[in-house]
C-alpha cells in the first residue's frame, strides 16, 4: 500500500476513535453563579457541622485530606475550594455541598474494602460538586422565586438564610442533596475519570455502589440511597467508559494505611442520637 494512502488510514482511524470518545457530563441549568455556589457551600457547612459530630482525630484527617486532595487536583473536579472533613456517623454515606465542602461518614471508612473504593465514593461526591447538581436541582424546583432572590443578593448577605425561606434546607432530605438518577448516572462518569487521573482504579467505585445496593433495606446503606437512587449497569457502565481513558497503573493504596483508619475509627465514641 503506498505511503500516502496507508497515512489516510491511519488518520481517519484516529479521527474515528476520537469521535467516537464519550463526552464528559456538563453542568446543566442552574440560576446560581459559581462564586454562589462558593458562598453557599461555605454557610451550608456552617450548618452541617451544628448537626454532626466533626472527627478531631488528626491522623484520620490527614488521610481523608491526602485522598480528598488527590482526587480534586484532577482537572475534571474543576476549581472549587474543596475541604474534606469525616463525622462520627455509623452509617454508610457521605456528601458534598455546593462549592467543595466534602465529608464522609466514620460508617463509609469501615465498609470500605480497600482504599479505591472510599477514594471512589469520594470522587463520585465531587463529581456532584464539578457537575453542580445541587444547584441545578434547587433552580428547577424554585423557577420562579429564585431569578428575583438571587438577583438582590448582596455580599455578606446569607444565602442560606434566605433559601430557608424558599423552604430549602440541609438535612438528608434537602433538594440540595437528593439527586436525579440521571445525575447519579453523570456522577459516576465524571468520578470515573477523576478516579483514572489520580491513579485508582474506577471499577471499585462501580462494584462498592453494587454492594451497597445488596444491602438495600439495611439500615447502614438507607440514607445513602434515599438521595443517591441506583441508575443501574454501574459496573458495565464504568468499564466500557476506561477503555476510552488514558491507560493508567492503577494503585489500591495502602491497605495497612486503610486497615490502621478502621482501627481509629472503631475506637472513636459513639456518635450522638439524632433528636
Amino acid at each position: 500500500m503506498p505511503r500516502r494512502a496507508l497515512y489516510i488510514l491511519c488518520c481517519m482511524a484516529v479521527s474515528s476513535a476520537l469521535m467516537a470518545q464519550p463526552k464528559p457530563p456538563r453542568p446543566g441549568f442552574n440560576l446560581f453563579s459559581k462564586d454562589q455556589d462558593v458562598q453557599l457551600g461555605r454557610e451550608a457547612a456552617t450548618e452541617v457541622e451544628k448537626q454532626y459530630t466533626v472527627v478531631k482525630d488528626s491522623q484520620l484527617n490527614a488521610y481523608i485530606t491526602r485522598i480528598g486532595k488527590k482526587l480534586a487536583a484532577q482537572p475534571e473536579a474543576g476549581d472549587y475550594p474543596y475541604t474534606f472533613k469525616v463525622v462520627s456517623d455509623d452509617t454508610i454515606n457521605a456528601f458534598a455541598l455546593p462549592g467543595g465542602p466534602t465529608f464522609i461518614n466514620t460508617g463509609l471508612i469501615a465498609a470500605a474494602d480497600n482504599e479505591s473504593q472510599l477514594a471512589g465514593v469520594m470522587a463520585h461526591e465531587i463529581s456532584h460538586v464539578a457537575l453542580r447538581h445541587g444547584t441545578n436541582q434547587a433552580s428547577k424546583a424554585n423557577l420562579i422565586q429564585l431569578p428575583a432572590m438571587l438577583a438582590g443578593n448582596l455580599a455578606g448577605k446569607s444565602l442560606a438564610g434566605q433559601l430557608a425561606q424558599l423552604g430549602i434546607g440541609f438535612g438528608a432530605n434537602s433538594v440540595l442533596l437528593k439527586y436525579s438518577r440521571n445525575a447519579e448516572r453523570d456522577a459516576d462518569l465524571l468520578g470515573t475519570r477523576i478516579l483514572n487521573g489520580a491513579g485508582y482504579n474506577p471499577v471499585e467505585m462501580a462494584r462498592f455502589f453494587e454492594k451497597l445496593n445488596a444491602e438495600t433495606g439495611s439500615t447502614r446503606t438507607m440514607q445513602f440511597f434515599s438521595s443517591h437512587p441506583n441508575p443501574g449497569n454501574r459496573v458495565k457502565a464504568v468499564e466500557d467508559l476506561i477503555q476510552y481513558l488514558p491507560p493508567r497503573k492503577y494503585s489500591q493504596g495502602s491497605a495497612s494505611e486503610l486497615a490502621r483508619m478502621k482501627q481509629i475509627v472503631a475506637k472513636l465514641p459513639k456518635p450522638p442520637v439524632k433528636k
